[in-house]
């Protein structure tokens, strides 16, 4: 059988086969290290007691967070015809997206700028140009 491990037997014939350890983290089939929010958790004294399943949805939570800043920062950086994300990159991603923006609205991200914006008072009029009407300034160049 290719792809499968099989256990050795354990000594003298007693008791259940030795088998691998496997991660609780492969168990949910998540990227994030499940055991080590477990144990911020526990150490991080936020409640007396904290379940098995507590620390398994906070890692899938973050791992969503983190995927979904790491996606819209590769497409920020990707309009820029760049290959690397750089923090400006995640302070444009964040900041254009209306449920991120919300979230980390408070959030400084250090080498991130700006976002590029223009107030509207501060942007020249636009003059409809007609030939009846007496604009000034405009004296000179109708001959």
């Amino acid at each position: 059988m290719v792809g499968k491990t099989i256990a050795a037997k354990s000594v003298g014939g007693r008791g259940k086969p030795k088998s691998t350890a496997v991660s609780r983290s492969s168990k949910a089939g998540l990227q994030f290290p499940v055991g080590r929010i477990a144990r911020f958790l526990k150490k991080g004294r936020y409640a007396e007691r904290v379940g098995s399943g507590s620390p398994v949805y906070l890692s899938a939570v973050l791992e969503y967070l983190a995927a979904e800043v790491l996606e819209l920062a590769g497409n920020a950086a990707r309009d820029n015809k760049k290959n690397r994300i750089i923090p400006r990159h995640i302070q444009l991603a964040v900041m254009n997206d209306v449920e991120l923006g919300k979230l980390l609205g408070s959030v400084t991200i250090a080498n991130g700028g700006v976002l590029p914006k223009i107030h509207q008072a501060l942007l020249p009029e636009k003059t409809s140009v007609g030939k009846g009407k007496g604009e000034i300034g405009s004296v000179s160049q109708e001959f």
